[in-house]
């Protein structure tokens, strides 16, 4: 299952997102908003909640730039959040980086490129190897700075 969540300017983005993958068969539990105003951070908090429990495998959250929402993220404990704009970033930050939240930004990404993003990040797998060092060592300074 998917966590997605949205401030108030992400709200169409994340419906389309929502749309388009449960039409290919994934489930997504949809952590608000529905338009209203809100903060951005109170969203990030509940969707990345979803992952720590392990209720969610990985999570996907929109704002107008999806830096707040990448900012917020970042400071939960386990969480490893990219803002991508691009399909490179959206391939490597799973292969290397092991991210476990998507932050995009509906004000500076199109609903296609979105939709792209999101199938890359969710289709690409961890490499490890190597790169299981370097995300222990991002554990670490969690541990360190917590």
């Amino acid at each position: 299952m998917i966590a997605i969540g949205c401030d108030h300017a992400g709200c169409d983005m994340k419906k389309a997102i929502i749309d388009a993958l449960s039409e290919k068969g994934l489930e997504c539990k949809d952590m608000g908003c529905n338009g209203e105003r809100c903060d951005y951070p109170v969203i990030a908090e509940a969707v990345c909640g979803e992952i720590i429990s392990g209720s969610c495998e990985k999570g996907i959250l929109v704002c107008g730039t999806g830096i707040g929402m990448s900012i917020a993220a970042n400071k939960i404990r386990g969480i490893r959040a990219a803002h991508c704009s691009d399909s490179f970033s959206a391939r490597y930050t799973r292969l290397h980086n092991d991210s476990n939240v998507l932050c995009l930004g509906a004000r500076i990404l199109g609903e296609g490129l979105a939709l792209e993003l999101v199938d890359i990040f969710l289709s690409t797998d961890f490499e490890g190897g190597r790169h299981q060092k370097r995300v222990d060592l991002i554990k670490e300074l969690e541990n360190k700075n917590n």
